[in-house]
């Protein structure tokens, strides 16, 4: 059969649903048509998985590269390919209780499977040269984001500024930023309305701040700028009365505590979450990325999925258009990630993609065996539908509906009647095919999958086909000295000095301020900067310290002394934290002096857990008045002629 044609996908034969035969017709179809996107629904069992695997598989033959969005494991099988269909390929990967239930040792088993692939390719007119034509026309990866199971997926690409501007995306931007934010509060389990919660507004807000100039963001700064927002105004209120600061803090301690998570960790290292390195290797070949989700928890999965998403409308922003098929975006079963009324996270970037991909050469491909819970409404942009064997009336009724949306949105009449007689005697691996671009509907029989569909896969066994794999560029280490610094320091410095470009977050009941900068520029390259380093810019760096401040008033009636004085102690801490006002220095400087926010571009030192302790600054302060009881003095001159004492200040 010569069924190996450039932009044709062999798919399988057609089919009569009359005479249940199969027909000796090829079913070839179009890559173009995905241009117009394609859902797959049908119910477990019905083959919808073979069938995409097949489309898969055609799709890497013909070098198209393909992101895939796998909750389930199902799509992992892709990587169980065996040129040569030999048992002992397939004993490590057949599924155990497949083999107990026919009552099969696991070599029995095995060699009855390779005996079934042997055979059941050679039906439809394949063989081993096929299979290998497939292992060497693509590279097969599984990402695990949140896992190192398989290659792990840093997610600090997703809050980058994208590189879209802001006088003609904004609207783009806008709407990337409110996905991110819905997603991340999502984690920490607030469902916020875009419109309406303060978390989603002030987040979106910070977001808008720094990409509006080019900023890259990252977890730590999000966090710190919830504290101390870089805006000062809310619409028409100040940002204490739109979101007080109490509030607030609770907010970025919920969203440090997924920070601080060893768990978490995972998520910042590995793969960048960059889509070019998703779609071919640094040498060229076309790749086919599978993102394994089934371990993450629901809050988990919508998070990635909306970052991934965000991303690939980003990139596809900056593609030039075409009529060919540049690539695939397949998420086998979006159940939950569509739906009707509700409006996840998800969803808007998913019907952005719908949309707009076509111009860019982006076919998306949805499948689901739940198809009341599906958009039709957004899915009328999809051109193709295979569908499948379904559970229940009301399944056909839906389906029935998204067609007949469809159809009249490429100008086409649907004979609702017929089609529903057809779908109502589909059967096993038998699917009608309703593409737009085509006169009419026809059915068909899925082809033999090339790859060894034998369900989902563990996380063991993920990391066993990965074992050998690495990253091609990987993040390593994300929270690294400079605190994820968006920038970089302004201080090269040792690890202890650990420098930032924020502010460190401080307790809402301890009271802040910064010391004015008084030094010049000569006088500051030569300071002596805690923990060592070398200052390379004229901006300034703030080493945290505790300030005592108070007054202290002398009486001496008999030297008719009655003087009042006012202290400011400044105390920096050491390595084993703060010790006690005995190593304070006095401060020569007005407490008017003082300011509320930092000098412009500077870098701030580690603040010392013990400089963050109230029960610890409450010690101190109770110190701080039996140090100054016992160290204050003053000096009066005194004339023994005269008999009489100086004034404190007279010479």
């Amino acid at each position: 059969m010569d069924f190996e044609k450039l932009g044709s996908f062999y798919l399988g034969k057609e089919y009569d649903i009359g005479s249940k035969q199969l027909l000796d017709r090829l079913v070839m179809y179009d890559a173009r048509d995905l241009t117009t996107h394609a859902v797959c629904v049908g119910m477990t069992g019905s083959g919808k998985t073979g069938l995409c695997i097949d489309l898969l598989e055609e799709a890497a033959i013909d070098h198209v590269p393909a992101l895939i969005i796998d909750p389930k494991g199902d799509i992992t099988n892709l990587l169980l390919t065996f040129p040569e269909l030999r048992t002992e390929n397939f004993q490590p990967w057949v599924n155990v209780d497949d083999a107990r239930r026919k009552g099969l040792s696991l070599d029995e088993f095995a060699a009855q499977q390779a005996d079934s692939w042997k055979n059941g390719l050679a039906q439809w007119g394949q063989d081993g040269s096929r299979i290998q034509l497939l292992r060497e026309s693509a590279e097969f990866m599984i990402y695990t984001p949140g896992s190192d199971a398989g290659i792990p997926v840093s997610i600090l690409q997703s809050f980058s500024a994208p590189q879209l501007d802001w006088n003609t995306d904004a609207e783009l931007l806008r709407e990337r930023i409110g996905g991110m934010v819905s997603a991340l509060l999502g984690l920490i389990g607030v469902e916020a309305d875009p419109v309406r919660s303060r978390e989603h507004i002030l987040l979106s807000t910070v977001f808008e701040h720094f990409w509006r100039r080019g900023e890259d963001l990252d977890l730590r700064t999000l966090i710190l700028s919830i504290q101390d927002p870089p805006v000062r105004e809310l619409g028409v209120f100040d940002v204490d009365t739109f979101f007080p600061k109490k509030e607030r803090f609770e907010l970025a301690m919920n969203l440090n505590n997924i920070l601080a998570s060893p768990g978490f960790q995972t998520w910042l290292q590995g793969q960048p979450l960059d889509i070019p390195g998703f779609l071919s290797t640094p040498q060229g070949k076309t790749r086919h990325s599978i993102f394994y989700i089934a371990h993450l928890s629901d809050a988990e999965r919508m998070f990635f999925v909306t970052m991934l998403l965000n991303q690939v409308i980003t990139w596809m922003r900056t593609q030039p258009g075409t009529t060919s098929l540049r690539a695939l975006l397949y998420m086998d079963e979006i159940f939950g990630y569509f739906p009707p009324v509700a409006n996840p996270p998800s969803k808007q970037p998913m019907l952005t993609l719908l949309k707009q991909a076509r111009a860019f050469g982006l076919g998306v491909v949805l499948t689901t065996q739940n198809p009341v819970d599906l958009d039709y409404k957004g899915l009328t942009n999809a051109g193709t539908w295979f569908i499948g064997r379904l559970q229940t009336e009301r399944d056909k009724l839906r389906v029935l509906d998204g067609l007949e949306g469809v159809s009249s949105e490429a100008g086409q009449v649907l004979d609702r009647g017929e089609l529903s007689r057809i779908i109502s005697d589909l059967g096993n691996r038998v699917f009608l095919l309703h593409n737009v671009h085509e006169p009419a509907p026809i059915t068909f029989q899925t082809r033999w999958a090339m790859s060894y569909l034998r369900g989902p896969l563990t996380r063991p066994q993920v990391r066993q086909l990965m074992e050998t794999r690495l990253p091609d560029n990987p993040v390593e280490t994300p929270l690294s000295k400079t605190g994820m610094g968006i920038h970089g320091p302004v201080v090269v410095a040792p690890e202890s000095m650990k420098l930032s470009r924020n502010a460190p977050p401080v307790l809402l009941d301890i009271q802040q301020v910064y010391i004015p900068v008084r030094r010049g520029i000569q006088a500051a390259f030569q300071a002596d900067i805690p923990g060592g380093g070398q200052i390379t810019s004229h901006s300034c760096v703030y080493v945290p310290a505790v300030m005592g401040t108070g007054s202290v008033q002398f009486i001496d009636q008999r030297r008719n002394v009655d003087d009042m004085e006012e202290f400011i102690l400044f105390l920096e801490p050491t390595k084993a934290g703060i010790v006690s006002w005995d190593q304070a220095k006095t401060l020569d400087i007005m407490p008017a002096e003082f300011l509320t926010t930092p000098a412009p571009d500077s870098s701030f030192n580690q603040l010392p857990p013990s400089m963050n302790e109230p029960r610890e600054l409450n010690r101190l302060e109770k110190e701080l008045t039996d140090h100054i009881y016992r160290t204050s003095t003053i000096t009066l001159s005194y004339s023994p002629a005269l008999k009489i004492h100086s004034r404190p200040t007279e010479p």
